[in-house]
């Protein structure tokens, strides 16, 4: 039997990340939503659709990968039954960039035109699309944890963003739809502007909260309006301008959600007691903390919230915004009990955090005297975080330069000297 592969289904997966495995995975879950039965796919179904061997799923398969798309199952090469294939076999000898480039044209083109006014049956866009948003929005965050400030997580988020917002003219929808998605859209930004924040790529930052601000005024969600200014008040805080990072934090605080949810008051807070630690003020410091602790204590442990909130929820983000006051301070003593319980109940796959919050603590290790116990903390940070995160390295560089001038000369400075020259082989 002649087959053609399918390779606008192959350009798609690509593009997304996504293996057989993972594709039959996501299809299966989308088929026990549509049907109230979990599908019955699996690598090598995917596989066959790609190789062309199936080349028009059955049905309940077949709406379920539309769900999980975004796009209709033409616009990813597949030929209905009796009907002749019009996707050519691709020529032997083509340059794999430009086959790259014509075939997620192909994709974008086949889903403009299933849109198109005057077609028979107009795209609906759903609450499915907003689903398969927000799974890419928790493998967003998922990355943030592991790795933190990287541009290509960055980029990812800034073109989720892209996808979302060109939903909204991909076919007919519900206000709450149109409403989901462009919060959606704001919590890809808001991510993108993090990743820039916490790569210390400011101007950028910037350019991507001006954009998240807007989308999230048009979706109306108060908890991605929270999540913006709070973050413009950590990037005003990392840049020096306490003045400016304590007006972002209001903006976040006065949002009637912090009243809702006492979660997010804490989050407020614990930020604002961050900021409060560029001023040197020590009363207002502990005042806020103060309050989010009690905020922290009155929040429902079992409410719904944003995948980004975890970290809230395990008071792990408080103990660490609490390190970091206290340590702007100069109070090395509480800085470095905070910074042992934020340790402890970081989840293990916050790796971006258990090293900045390492670093952290061999600085307030340092600040008591103990160079030895500082140098062996400082030497417990992975190598791809030292030398590959930008707020990670210029901590380890302020690290080693106060460790030069409070221990000069000594043993522990050549220990941490031999010990950095690995990372530039590393590199």
């Amino acid at each position: 039997m002649d087959t053609t592969r399918n390779t606008v289904l192959e350009a798609w997966m690509t593009e997304h990340g996504y293996s057989s495995n993972s594709l039959a995975e996501a299809v299966n879950r989308a088929i026990e939503r549509l049907t109230g039965r979990p599908g019955g796919l699996d690598g090598s179904s995917v596989r066959a659709w790609k190789a062309g061997r199936v080349t028009w799923p059955k049905a309940a398969a077949r709406k379920a990968l539309e769900d999980v798309t975004g796009l209709p199952a033409v616009a990813l090469g597949f030929v209905p039954r009796g009907r002749p294939s019009s996707i050519p076999a691709p020529p032997q000898q083509e340059d794999p960039d430009m086959k790259r480039r014509t075939l997620v044209g192909s994709i974008a083109a086949a889903a403009a035109a299933a849109a198109a006014p005057g077609t028979a049956s107009p795209r609906r866009i759903g609450m499915s699309d907003v689903n398969r948003l927000n799974k890419r929005f928790a493998e967003i965050i998922a990355s943030d944890h592991r790795h933190g400030g990287q541009l290509g997580i960055e980029q990812r988020a800034a073109a989720l963003a892209d996808e979302a917002l060109n939903l909204q003219n991909a076919g007919s929808a519900t206000q709450r739809v149109r409403s989901n998605l462009y919060a959606s859209a704001a919590a890809f930004r808001s991510s993108a502007m993090w990743a820039a924040i916490d790569g210390r790529r400011y101007d950028v930052a910037k350019a991507h909260m001006r954009e998240a601000q807007a989308l999230a005024e048009m979706s109306g969600d108060q908890a991605i309006k929270f999540r913006i200014w709070s973050h413009a008040g950590t990037m005003y805080r990392h840049m020096g301008r306490p003045a400016d990072a304590l007006a972002a934090n209001d903006v976040a605080r006065n949002l009637h959600i912090t009243r809702r949810d006492p979660l997010f008051a804490c989050l407020g807070h614990a930020r604002q007691a961050a900021t409060l630690g560029l001023t040197g003020d020590t009363a207002a410091v502990r005042h806020a903390l103060g309050c989010a602790q009690d905020a922290l204590e009155r929040a429902d442990p079992d409410l719904a919230r944003p995948v980004w909130m975890a970290a809230v929820r395990d008071g792990a983000e408080l103990e660490t915004l609490a390190l970091s006051a206290h340590l702007r301070l100069g109070n090395f003593e509480q800085a470095e009990s905070h910074a042992h319980r934020s340790l402890t109940l970081l989840r293990p796959q916050m790796q971006r955090d258990r090293a900045i919050n390492t670093a952290r603590l061999a600085h307030a290790q340092l600040g008591q005297g103990d160079a030895e116990a500082a140098t062996a903390t400082a030497m417990r940070i992975p190598t791809s975080a030292a030398t590959q995160h930008a707020r990670v390295t210029r901590m380890l560089q302020e690290f080693g330069a106060a460790l030069r001038a409070t221990a000069p000369g000594s043993s522990t400075v050549r220990t941490w000297t031999e010990h950095t020259a690995t990372w530039r082989t590393a590199a």
